[in-house]
């Protein structure tokens, strides 16, 4: 049995994309992070506006691959990486642009993170295998973000 527990809310402000699929619908989206938040127990700050998302896009799923700086509230900074599927499709991106939520259970949104950091009072993370489960928003995305223990 897997055992996880809460390590943060992730919630990211995501900037237009750059489209770079070809007519069928296949290729990547390209977007930038302009930042966002993340409190936890155990970790909270901010995400700095040197974040980015790179979308492979196919049939029936985005494949994500996102990188963050995140800069903990003392000051210390950490990467966060991270990769996973969505399978939010054309009508799903249609309501986002008519500013309409969305259902949270109409579409899968998993990730696995991994963090670096030099920074002395959180290189525990650097041992984190972490889960999280996203949910897409007008203004950008949210994630539970859980320690797998």
């Amino acid at each position: 049995m897997i055992r996880t527990q809460p390590l943060f809310d992730l919630t990211l402000e995501v900037g237009p994309g750059h489209d770079l699929r070809r007519p069928d619908g296949w290729g990547r989206l390209i977007y930038h992070v302009t930042g966002g938040q993340f409190p936890g127990e155990r970790l909270r700050g901010r995400v700095l506006p040197v974040s980015g998302d790179w979308v492979r896009t196919e049939p029936g799923a985005g494949r994500l691959d996102v990188r963050l700086l995140l800069e903990a509230e003392d000051g210390a900074k950490i990467y966060m990486r991270y990769e996973g599927i969505n399978t939010l499709g054309p009508a799903h991106r249609e309501k986002l642009a008519r500013g309409e939520a969305l259902d949270p259970e109409s579409y899968y949104f998993r990730t696995a993170a991994f963090f670096e950091t030099v920074a002395p009072g959180y290189d525990w993370l650097n041992r984190v295998v972490a889960v999280g489960v996203g949910t897409r928003t007008a203004p950008g995305v949210t994630y539970a973000v859980h320690e797998v223990l």
